[in-house]
């Protein structure tokens, strides 16, 4: 059991950590050094399906915070980390290169229903548990001349399919079947069940 009261999160996201204080879950960020190579865990392996990447990317992202923890004597609290992709079938769309690589993404979701997965992962002492969250996203056919607005304005950089659920691409989005949370990043009910899970009272 866990008799912290807080979590440590390994994320850069302010909606993850926002989100977690919407369950109102203490937490102190756990992030990582400039030295640490983050971007290199998310590179995709060859014939990798967009499950099975996500899940193990965030289990190298937790093995990389748990290592960090311990590098830096923290006191031991519970860690979580989670990572989000955006699929068309196989098709893993990441966060785009430039803003060239944002309109070829926008341009292959436009008119069609893609997957969101975000997958999480909790380590609590030995203890390691695991939730994945699948949601399915439907946009209207979009304008080229829409598109090019919307990534002129900076937002989709940085963000898995090239887009942000919580932000302007809402004008997009005629259909969501999912996890509006686990969209943005953290699927609230996911995340709450694997704390409990942990021993950690919500």
């Amino acid at each position: 059991m866990s008799s912290s009261d807080f979590i440590y999160l390994a994320s850069q996201s302010p909606r993850r950590a926002q989100l977690l204080a919407q369950l109102g879950v203490r937490h102190e960020l756990l992030l990582a050094a400039p030295d640490e190579d983050a971007e290199a865990l998310e590179a995709v392996l060859p014939g990798e399906s967009p499950t099975a990447y996500v899940q193990r990317v965030t289990a190298l992202k937790l093995d990389a915070a748990v290592t960090r923890h311990e590098r830096l004597g923290l006191p031991a609290a519970p860690i979580l980390c989670a990572d989000t992709t955006v699929a068309i079938g196989r098709t893993i769309l990441g966060k785009p290169e430039d803003e060239r690589d944002a309109e070829r993404m926008l341009g292959l979701l436009s008119g069609r229903t893609h997957r969101v997965m975000t997958a999480i992962a909790l380590q609590n002492g030995p203890q390691r548990y695991a939730a994945l969250n699948v949601s399915h996203v439907r946009f209207a056919a979009v304008e080229a001349q829409h598109i090019a607005h919307y990534v002129a304005s900076g937002e989709p950089l940085g963000k898995a399919g090239a887009y942000a659920i919580q932000g302007r691409a809402a004008a997009f989005i005629e259909h969501i079947s999912g996890s509006h949370s686990g969209i943005m990043g953290l699927p609230m009910f996911e995340t709450a069940q694997l704390l409990r899970q942990a021993g950690f009272r919500l």
